[in-house]
């Protein structure tokens, strides 16, 4: 039984030892330190590192932290000095308000022990705040009969310091009626009273001013102070007292009514109700009443009705002021009424003219109207006047009775309404006048014609102007009014070359607007004399006129024309010879240009736009001499074309070329037979040529037709079955574009006519594109441009199934003849590298004549082609490509019976020169003169 009664015990004495460890080493891991309030931050606090037995070195290695709770840190550890140091400044009235004492907790960690360390820093209260009561100023109102000893509470300071440096007590600035006494509360709060040490008279001082101070006891003691008015309330203890015991004055009768003539006033030195005064009559008597009014409350006397001399000269009236509770006061008011002349005049209009017309005669009767003026004697004598700068005059009749009369013409452009002031005035003291106001307006009557601004217009108008534009606005003024002052406007019948002016320019009839009715040329009709007539609509019509300058400005509208060499009627192109014995400077020949334009749309500038030897030639900048600008070698061809441009100064400028043809010899004979050497071949296998040529295109075409027909028909076909299939969610079916390999030129033509088909399921839309054949970089004469292509027909034949169509993608270069493939000397050229094949009857039948033509230039080794306007060199037409492997280069030099175009390549274009005119070589042979 020993046994398990032991055990307990010991058990127990085991965990109360264990506990008493466990106390033992919490109190010996607890550190408290001390530091006052509002230090700056990283001021000292403890020596942490001393206290936790470390070396300042090892906080840092054995990882010693502050652990943070989630709250403002502050305190921090300096790993230098290893000492905690406050983070910021420490205000300990935040902390912990009233509280007697400030304690803060906090946890170090030993990180490599994982040990926590409790330090504990209570905040010092230092004296750093000031008593405060919270206002400024407190107001306490006191009963004037309030007994001596009564006490009135004071408002109480706050201090936020504790213990000796919080509130210790309350002053009071010296007073002779009040003391202060200071209660303490069961609190511990000190409570501060006012005592009244004598009786108070609100008259004599109604406010007194009290400073309550409150101090605290710290080292630098610190105060605060408040402002105490206290106000003392009134008793009815006085009696209202008047001004004056007997009030006099004096009054016109013709004071008007509700006019103050006096204010009585009685004061009271009460306050609120107990020195509120209000007036009354006493005896109140009916005349009185009715004829005057005083104010209760201001004591203000006025007039109710008008006051008669004749009736009363004087009125005498007893007054009397009460305060609230019923003290009372009497008084007396004598009131003297003066005669004055207090009637005006009174103007009467018997009859009145409102108007008059501008041509009536002086004398004319306005008005009649008669005066009266109540008042008697010299206050009833009544006088009439105007003012003098009036054309008008006053005529006295019978009794009072005055007329108003004119005495001068009047005239309404100058003053169109009169406003007369009749001034009627008596011989009072001080005189009393009316005014009588009389409107008279003057009828107009058609006197003045329309007048112009000026004596004359001008007015100038570009050329080439639109139909319908206006150019000038003329405006007359007619001083007179309604129908008379109305204007219209009309031009003077006239003729200009032959045809009437109104034909060229008209005016608005109601603005006076004036517009061109055609367009003007310079050249034709350089200005215009109108006259512009005004015409009011008075009876009878007035009218004026005016005349008006209109000059047509010129305008660079017009090319410069060459007047020499003239273009040859039969085609051909004029020959100048040129010796080859000429030097450097010799007139060859010269060009003359006109230009209809004037000024600087007119001056002109020649310049050498082309030449078949560069440098051989030179022209003029103003005079347009063609000379030489070297010696003549042996070298030189016979014949050298030379491309003359003729260029005006306008804006845009404009220009005009011309071809010149300049033979090289030294006589005329010489010129002849070397041209009669050049006979045109009667090879017959260039007419097999171009038979097989023609053959071939119309082939090549026929194919073409038949394979786009063929085509198309698919594609509609497969479009119809797509529709047919409604299948949304298909994706877009196409075909890819139709390649086409030719042979030589063949293979071109089908490049550049390449086309391509699309068909889209989903959509429910088909998308069908042609191509325009492409002629970039292509010389195109008029006549083939304005052919249709042939595939219009197919395309309106889509448009009628609503297809949409787009421009098709450039030719793939791959179709392009290489720079080796090309033949002849052309083929070392910088041709243009896109080019199509003749696509109608036109361009074969002028491809026939260019082939057949160039034989009989065969034999000429220079080059006559030109850039001339029209030109149709089959480099430039077709490009590179239509040169075929069996068909020699003639390009270089074809000429075109019966035309006045020169063949030449693409070259003249790409380089950016403007064609040439259309001369042509005129040919001497007489077997040409045959063909």
């Amino acid at each position: 039984m020993a046994a398990p009664l032991y055990r307990p015990v010991c058990s127990r004495l085991v965990g109360i030892c264990l506990l008493l460890g466990a106390l033992w080493e919490i109190r010996a891991e607890q550190i408290r330190y001390s530091v006052p309030e509002e230090l700056e931050k990283g001021s000292f606090v403890g020596d942490i590192a001393k206290d936790l037995g470390l070396e300042p070195p090892e906080l840092a290695e054995r990882g010693v932290r502050i652990v943070s709770r989630g709250r403002t840190q502050l305190f921090a550890l300096s790993p230098r000095s290893g000492s905690l140091v406050t983070a910021g400044r420490i205000d300990r009235e935040e902390l912990c308000d009233r509280s007697p004492t400030c304690v803060v907790s906090l946890e170090v960690l030993l990180e490599d022990k994982v040990k926590i360390f409790g330090v504990e820093v209570e905040i010092i209260d230092v004296n750093d705040n000031a008593p405060n009561f919270g206002t400024e100023q407190r107001e306490i109102k006191v009963a004037e009969n309030e007994s001596p000893g009564a006490r009135f509470p004071l408002p109480e300071a706050f201090d936020p310091d504790v213990g000796v440096n919080s509130l210790q007590g309350y002053q009071l600035s010296s007073n002779a009626y009040f003391s202060l006494d200071v209660q303490n509360g069961a609190d511990g709060i000190k409570y501060p009273e006012l005592v009244l040490e004598r009786a108070l008279d609100r008259e004599e001082e109604a406010v007194h001013h009290l400073v309550l101070t409150a101090f605290d006891g710290g080292d630098l003691a610190r105060s605060g102070t408040t402002r105490i008015q206290v106000t003392l309330v009134d008793t009815n203890d006085n009696a209202p007292l008047f001004t004056q015991p007997e009030y006099h004055v004096s009054v016109r009768e013709n004071v008007p009514v509700g006019s103050r003539i006096l204010t009585v006033k009685a004061t009271d030195p009460d306050e609120g109700a107990n020195g509120e005064v209000t007036y009354s009559f006493r005896k109140v008597r009916d005349k009185i009443s009715q004829l005057f009014h005083l104010n209760s409350v201001t004591g203000d006397i006025t007039i109710l009705e008008g006051l008669d001399y004749e009736d009363s000269g004087s009125y005498d009236i007893d007054v009397e002021a009460h305060d609230g509770p019923g003290l009372r006061a009497r008084s007396k008011v004598l009131v003297t009424v003066l005669d004055v002349n207090d009637n005006a005049p009174e103007v009467t209009v018997t009859s009145l003219a409102s108007s008059i017309q501008e041509t009536s005669s002086p004398g004319t009767v306005i008005a009649l109207f008669n005066v009266h003026d109540s008042d008697s004697g010299e206050n009833g004598l009544v006088t009439c006047s105007i003012p003098n700068n009036l054309p008008f005059t006053l005529e006295k009749t019978y009794g009072n009775y005055y007329r108003l009369l004119t005495h001068r013409a009047l005239d309404r452009e100058e003053v169109s309404e009169y406003n007369i002031t009749v001034m009627a005035t008596d011989h009072g003291t001080p005189p009393l006048s009316t005014e009588t106001h009389i409107s008279l307006k003057v009828a107009d009557i058609n006197d003045n014609p329309p007048a112009f601004p000026h004596a004359s217009y001008s007015a100038y108008l570009p050329e080439n102007n639109p139909r319908g534009a206006s150019f000038l606005s003329i405006t007359a003024q007619d001083p007179d009014s309604i129908e008379n002052a109305r204007v219209t406007y009309s031009l003077a019948e006239g003729t200009l070359q032959g045809e009437p002016l109104s034909s060229y320019v008209s005016i608005n009839s109601d603005t006076g607007v004036l517009y061109a009715l055609r367009s003007f040329d310079y050249e034709q009709v350089r200005d215009l004399q109108l006259l512009v007539t005004a015409s009011d609509s008075g009876d009878p019509p007035l009218s004026s006129n005016v005349s008006l300058s209109l000059f047509v400005l010129d305008q660079n509208d017009n090319a410069p024309e060459i007047l020499y060499p003239a273009i040859p009627t039969d085609g051909s192109t004029g020959v100048e010879l040129a010796p080859r014995s000429a030097e450097p400077g010799y007139l060859v020949t010269k060009v003359v240009a006109v230009d209809r334009d004037s000024g600087q749309n007119a001056w002109l500038s020649y310049r050498l736009l082309k030449a078949s030897e560069p440098g051989l030639f030179a022209v003029g900048l103003h005079t347009g001499e063609v000379r030489t600008a070297r010696a003549l070698l042996d070298r030189d061809a016979l014949k050298q074309s030379l491309v003359v441009a003729v260029q005006d100064h306008g804006q845009p400028p404009l220009s005009a070329t011309v071809t010149l043809t300049v033979a090289v010899a030294d006589s005329i004979p010489d010129v002849l037979a070397d041209l009669g050497n050049l006979e045109p071949s009667a090879d017959p296998d260039d007419s097999s040529l171009t038979l097989y040529l023609v053959v071939a295109v119309a082939a090549v075409s026929c194919v073409f037709l038949a394979f786009v027909i063929v085509l198309l028909a698919l594609r509609l076909r497969r479009w119809h079955m797509s529709r047919l299939l409604q299948a949304p969610g298909d994706g877009l079916e196409g075909l890819p574009a139709s390649h086409f390999v030719g042979v030589d030129g063949v293979q071109a033509f089908l490049q550049t006519y390449s086309h391509e088909v699309s068909l889209t399921a989903g959509s429910r839309k088909s998308h069908l594109i042609f191509p325009q054949p492409n002629y970039a970089d292509t010389l195109i004469s008029q006549e083939s441009y304005e052919k249709k292509d042939f595939l219009s027909a197919p395309q309106s034949l889509l448009e009628d199934k609503k297809e949409i169509f787009s421009q098709q993608a450039p030719p793939n270069t791959d179709w392009r003849f290489s720079q080796a493939q090309r033949p002849g000397t052309s083929g070392s050229q910088n041709g243009d590298e896109t080019g199509t094949w003749p696509n109608n009857q036109f361009d074969t039948e002028m491809l026939q004549a260019m082939i057949l033509a160039s034989a009989s230039e065969a034999a000429d080794g220079s080059s006559t082609l030109g850039a001339g306007a029209g030109t149709m060199g089959l480099s430039a037409r077709y490009g590179p490509q239509f040169t075929l492997q069996h068909v020699p280069d003639y390009r270089q030099n074809v000429y075109i019976p019966g035309s006045n175009a020169t063949l030449t390549n693409a070259a003249g274009k790409r380089d950016g020169k403007a064609p040439a005119g259309g001369n042509g070589n005129k040919k001497k042979s007489g077997k040409k003169e045959k063909k």
